[in-house]
């Protein structure tokens, strides 16, 4: 039978926070922080109904509010009614007279107002409560322990024996998804694993995000206290510490985490202050509109010095500048290794190559994407970017694998 190829899926904030329950998503809305993240992703005429609203303690006529957009902008206004309901920021409530109208949150309401005006608790208690920091980090070695951190887990997917993760994260990437575990085995890496390997680093983050919220719950953590304290990092000060006060056993256990995947750095397990890194502050920045599968990069992200080092020429050589075991390692994934040099490497995209790398669950489209987004700075000044013939062929190669195995299920 035809091998079904597995697609990346991955929801905005907006596409997961609506399918949280209503109880959920107020008890978020009672943290100012989860206000203001989820009013900044909003499309900006939703915005613009929600500040006309703020201070409205009366329902609005739904007719009313339909005459703030012209005629021609009506399907902007339904998709602004349909998103402002879907995350309940506002109800439908009957008027006198039997009219409908609308009303905001009340619990979105008062908790804005008080993100924008000010006032409430503290969204985290500073750092120089403590007194200064005798191990104090600068943002250039923060934006470095991120990206360290996070490419151990990357490695560790690609199989590299340096790369060790703990117990409980190689869990996390079996459950979701990304790699495969049979018993007495090393987990290894699957299909979709390939395909997020290919993606830049704030949309993996994200992804992995998620899938971590996925199994919060499980792991008896409380759901809106872990997403509410994400959102409070995405609104921390890059270079500034934090204390951990206060905070809960379940928010020490999921700083651990965080620590682990490069969110926060912090010295030893047991100390007292944390630092937000550059990856955490950008998590839940630009994620409305950028899905996983678009590919496109949610915010800017640290350590991004290999992000043009690739020449593809038309005899279907590849050349490498970088010295990135990890970079070098997605490289191989879809054509084969000639030679290496102390700064660069040498491979050739073939058809077996290409043809490996879709069994795998890679597609054309991802291959391109990835020679295309990596491109060397001397290779974007050149249009097209990548030779239409390597381009084509990679796309022919999927073609004849795919119609390969139709003919092969078809038979059977």
């Amino acid at each position: 039978m035809m091998k079904l190829r597995v697609q990346l899926q991955c929801k905005n904030l907006h596409e997961y926070l609506r399918e949280l329950s209503p109880d959920l998503l107020d008890r978020l809305y009672n943290h100012p922080a989860t206000c203001l993240a989820v009013y900044r992703e909003l499309p900006s005429l939703a915005k613009n109904y929600v500040m006309r609203m703020l201070f409205l303690d009366q329902p609005l006529p739904k007719a009313a509010v339909a005459l703030w957009v012209k005629k021609d902008s009506q399907k902007h206004h339904d998709e602004c009614v349909s998103v402002l309901s879907g995350l309940r920021l506002w109800h439908s409530q009957q008027l006198q007279g039997g009219l409908q109208g609308y009303i905001l949150n009340p619990v979105f309401k008062d908790n804005l107002r008080i993100a924008l005006l000010g006032g409430g608790r503290a969204w985290a208690d500073e750092g120089s409560t403590l007194g200064p920091d005798r191990h104090a980090r600068d943002i250039e070695s923060l934006d470095r322990y991120a990206m360290e951190r996070w490419e151990v887990i990357l490695h560790f997917m690609v199989g590299s024996p340096s790369a060790a993760v703990s117990q409980d994260l190689a869990q996390l990437l079996v459950q979701a998804g990304l790699m495969k575990s049979e018993t007495g085995e090393a987990p290894y890496i699957t299909s979709a694993g390939f395909q997020f390997l290919l993606l830049d680093t704030a949309s993996q983050l994200w992804y992995f995000t998620l899938q971590y919220l996925k199994t919060a719950q499980s792991r008896g953590m409380d759901l809106v206290e872990i997403l509410s304290f994400l959102f409070q990092l995405s609104f921390s000060t890059l270079g500034r510490d934090y204390s951990v006060e206060g905070m809960s056993e379940s928010l020490l256990t999921f700083l651990q985490h965080l620590r682990e995947f490069g969110l926060v750095f912090q010295r030893k397990r047991k100390s007292r202050r944390y630092y937000p890194t550059r990856l955490a502050i950008t998590l839940a920045a630009g994620v409305t509109t950028s899905p996983v599968s678009s590919y496109s990069k949610l915010a800017p992200t640290p350590g991004a010095g290999d992000a043009g080092f690739i020449v593809v020429e038309t005899n279907y050589r590849i050349y490498a500048y970088t010295n990135s075991e990890l970079q070098i390692a997605l490289v191989a994934l879809f054509s084969e290794m000639l030679y290496r040099f102390p700064n660069v490497v040498v491979a050739q995209v073939t058809r077996e190559s290409v043809q490996q790398a879709i069994a795998n669950g890679i597609t054309a489209q991802q291959i391109i994407h990835f020679l295309r987004t990596r491109a060397h700075p001397v290779i974007l000044k050149q249009t097209p970017v990548l030779p239409p013939t390597i381009t084509d062929q990679i796309r022919l190669w999927e073609l004849e694998r795919d119609r390969l195995q139709f003919t092969e299920g078809w038979q059977l």
